[in-house]
């Protein structure tokens, strides 16, 4: 039996809690005028708050103090006062958190996409993967149809004189036709040996040779220093499914990947307390290391403006809007629970670097299962480029202004289909999206050496390119975690349905308190004996 509840004034209890044997018992609660003479309630909720979001609060500040620390040694001289030796110093912290997070990288792909492969069934890996792929080029799409009436509103290479050059333009060689690079990619995809895939992938370059007292250029393909995630994520979801395939046999090998895979996550939680101070280093000695930071910004302000701008409206409108009209949630509550990831990646300029913090931050703070976070942001690190998409929209309308050749209709749409599919598969790594920007030139006849102008501020772009890149894979977990969710509330209406019409039909034995209205009887399973609870009579 349970004792009656207390009496007293209705507005000083809450609601009904259980208790540790089952029973319903009423928790009363303070009045609110009481507590308005002491402030000691708001002191320990503030503390809370703060000890709560400390790591975000540090890192934001570590991002505006890296910015004003370079600016101000970039006042003092910059580079040439520190001179080499002490630039080095300089910097090393931040080289410190970038070979901390690349450690990682490895192990977590593909353990991850190994645990998460084999945890879905076929038909629900089957179903994820193609809504995450159908969301990712969406939103790509979208990102370079931005990119392109943006840079055709705002002409940002109208006011630039072309004939003033910037040094640090790329090599003739390192430019591939959008034939070799599209090859490139499907051979990156089954890579020949797993072990080199881990740090390098397959590239061809060009060799001049005389054939017939003409000189052509060659292509020839080698191996160059840089890991293979793709070819490692493709071989990691395949062999999760095989894994699944095998059974109970295969369960032990899936256990490994997994425990495997939440001791990397406990080392991804040490490396978090790091980050702030390498995001500063990292941030002041990229300014630091900029010559002319004033003369820059004042011959490629508005085409720095429209990328920013870009990046910007895709961020915090549209993005949060797709996350909004699907899940009828707040989107920037969700964009709070990653400000960590995303200042990350502001301070590294990497999306895989990032994708350890991102994977934590969105199973912690914003609700994400283990299973869809670790299958989908592994395959959007490698293949959801929407900054780097409407960054490169941008680059080939500025450089199209540069040169004074206006853009038809089919060179738009080129642009558009080529920029969207030259983004899936970069690389991941910093000026990742320069490399392909080659491509959309070529495709357009427009002059592959102008891409020098987009290097010299690509070290700023290229930032915001990955913030706006690791949000798109963060709002993708979102989006699929709220389809897996409401999937299983629409499958489980029926069995509820068939369980209440079935019930009558075959009475239970009475139990023997049915005179006690406090004991509910609930239908145990068959042939067991009548489960029972007590609820609350409120």
């Amino acid at each position: 039996m349970v004792a009656d509840p207390p009496k007293g004034n209705p507005k000083e209890l809450a609601a009904a809690e259980p208790t540790e044997n089952g029973v319903m018992s009423l928790v009363p609660i303070e009045d609110p005028g009481a507590a308005e003479g002491s402030c000691c309630g708001s002191r320990d909720q503030v503390r809370r708050c703060l000890r709560a979001n400390l790591l975000v609060l540090l890192t934001v500040v570590a991002v505006v103090t890296g910015v004003a620390l370079g600016l101000g040694i970039s006042g003092f001289g910059g580079a040439a006062a520190l001179g080499p030796a002490r630039l080095a110093a300089f910097a090393f912290p931040g080289e410190l958190l970038l070979r901390l997070l690349r450690m990682i990288i490895l192990p977590l792909v593909v353990c991850s996409l190994i645990g998460g492969a084999a945890s879905l069934d076929p038909s629900a890996l089957g179903r994820l993967g193609a809504w995450a792929l159908l969301f990712f080029l969406v939103t790509t799409l979208l990102a370079s149809a931005l990119g392109v009436g943006l840079g055709l509103a705002l002409q940002p290479g109208a006011a630039v004189n072309a004939s003033v050059g910037v040094t640090g333009a790329l090599e003739e060689t390192c430019i591939k036709d959008t034939q070799d690079s599209f090859l490139d990619l499907v051979r990156n995809i089954f890579p020949s040996n797993l072990v080199s895939a881990a740090f390098r992938s397959y590239s061809t370059c060009y060799e001049k040779k005389v054939v017939n007292g003409t000189q052509v250029k060659v292509p020839v393909g080698k191996e160059v220093e840089s890991m293979n995630i793709l070819g490692l994520v493709v071989f990691a979801i395949v062999f999760g499914v095989a894994l699944r395939k095998l059974g109970p046999e295969g369960e032990l090998l899936i256990n490994f990947f997994n425990s495997f895979n939440d001791a990397t996550m406990v080392l991804v939680s040490w490396i978090m307390w790091y980050a702030p101070v390498g995001i500063l280093f990292l941030v002041a000695s990229k300014i630091v290391e900029m010559e002319d930071v004033g003369t820059l910004f004042a011959r490629l302000g508005k085409y720095i403006l429209c990328c920013l701008l870009g990046h910007a409206i895709h961020g915090l409108l549209v993005l949060p809007l797709i996350y909004f009209l699907f899940t009828r949630k707040n989107p920037y509550r969700f964009l709070w629970g990653i400000i960590t990831p995303l200042a990350t990646a502001f301070g590294t300029s990497s999306s895989s670097a990032t994708l350890p913090l991102m994977m934590k931050s969105v199973e912690e703070r914003n609700g994400v299962s283990k299973h869809i976070s670790r299958f989908i942001l592994p395959i959007g690190a490698t293949v959801n480029m929407d900054g780097a998409a409407l960054f490169q929209c941008v680059a080939a309308v500025f450089i199209a202004q540069l040169n004074q050749q206006s853009l038809d209709f089919v060179k738009v749409i080129t642009i558009l289909v080529t920029a969207t599919a030259s983004s899936v598969g970069a690389a991941g790594i910093p000026a990742g999206g320069v490399l392909t920007l080659a491509i959309i030139l070529e495709a357009v006849s427009l002059p592959v050496r102008d891409i020098s102008w987009i290097l010299a501020v690509d070290w700023l772009v290229d930032r915001s390119c990955t913030v706006l890149n690791v949000e798109g894979d963060a709002f993708a977990a979102g989006l699929l975690q709220h389809y897996v969710d409401r999937t299983q509330s629409q499958s489980s209406v029926p069995e509820l349905i068939q369980v209440k019409s079935e019930t009558p039909l075959d009475p239970l034995p009475v139990p023997t308190e049915e005179g006690n209205p406090l004991l509910k009887r609930c239908p145990g399973p068959a042939g067991d004996a009548d489960t029972y609870e007590k609820e609350s009579v409120m």
